[in-house]
């Protein structure tokens, strides 16, 4: 059996690969350039294209059987996800699973998520066979708070009072493998969620404890946050990613009834808590934390 990684080279997508090879899976990755594939494990082949260039993503799909579909959040994520899609259902694949995002259908109003919920409705109304998961935030997204944690002092996500119950990526790279090369999961849908709720001032804390200094939240001023996400990311990136968390502050964002004991059965482990990943950053910032915390 070979299947296709779409974004294999991302922080998702090389984990789906690792955990595909480890379950003895035969791996093809789709990747943009060839240098990104040289981290990709011993083994994997690897097609050079563009999810918008048709002729490259059929040169890729052709000869696999299964395809994982993971989408950049991009302006044009819709029409890749669908030329994926449309180009999968051709060839008449025997699953497609699709990497979608939790709540997908009362977030209309956010970009990205707008695109996933349509690309989803493509695969329910026609004859391929799929599974879907739907991930919570990351929780290896807060890697990159180590300037505003170790420097500032600031947990900056605005995540509120009523929370998010975010995830591991490794349990979602561990779920999209299992889906994939086990029996059982067609058709079905897998919210992946975190097994606890995290506020914004909850992570403060953590992070407090971990750091040995007071680590502040400064609330949910999402106007300002959309301004400092300009900073570093394009202006209707920023604005996309402000929507989310004005989303998750204004109908919340928190695991539903049974998710977690689903997940937990899908994974044979319960899924993983977000102080055990904080530890595990903090040991890997160690030496600037501690030239951080020396004193003056």
């Amino acid at each position: 059996m070979k299947i296709l990684v779409t974004g294999g080279t991302g922080h998702i997508g090389s984990q789906v690969i690792t955990e595909l090879v480890k379950r003895g899976a035969s791996v093809r990755a789709l990747v943009r350039k060839q240098e990104a594939s040289t981290t990709l494990p011993k083994g994997v082949e690897v097609f050079l294209g563009d999810l918008l260039d048709p002729v490259a993503v059929g040169k890729a799909l052709d000869g696999v059987e299964k395809l994982y579909l993971l989408n950049a959040v991009v302006p044009d994520e819709l029409t890749q996800g669908l030329i994926a899609y449309d180009l999968a259902k051709k060839l008449k694949l025997k699953q497609i699973v699709y990497h979608s995002v939790f709540k997908v259908e009362e977030f209309k109003d956010v970009p990205h998520f707008a695109a996933k919920l349509a690309i989803e409705s493509a695969l329910r109304e026609f004859d391929l066979p799929f599974t879907v998961i739907r991930p919570n935030y990351f929780f290896q997204n807060d890697v990159s708070l180590k300037d505003a944690l170790l420097k500032a002092g600031i947990y900056p996500m605005p995540l509120g009072a009523p929370g998010v119950s975010a995830v591991d990526t490794r349990d979602i790279a561990e779920a999209a493998a299992i889906a994939l090369t086990s029996d059982g999961h067609l058709g079905k849908t897998y919210n992946l969620n975190g097994p606890e709720i995290l506020s914004g001032k909850k992570v403060a804390s953590i992070w407090s404890g971990l750091l040995g200094k007071e680590i502040r939240y400064p609330g949910e001023d999402l106007d300002s946050f959309e301004e400092q996400m300009r900073q570093s990311a394009p202006s209707w990136s920023a604005f996309d990613i402000r929507m989310m968390f004005q989303g998750y502050l204004e109908r919340g964002f928190v695991a539903k009834d049974g998710d977690i004991e689903i997940l937990t059965k899908l994974l044979g482990h319960p899924p993983r808590r977000y102080e055990d990943f904080a530890k595990e950053t903090v040991e890997a910032w160690q030496p600037a934390a501690e030239r951080q915390l020396q004193p003056v």
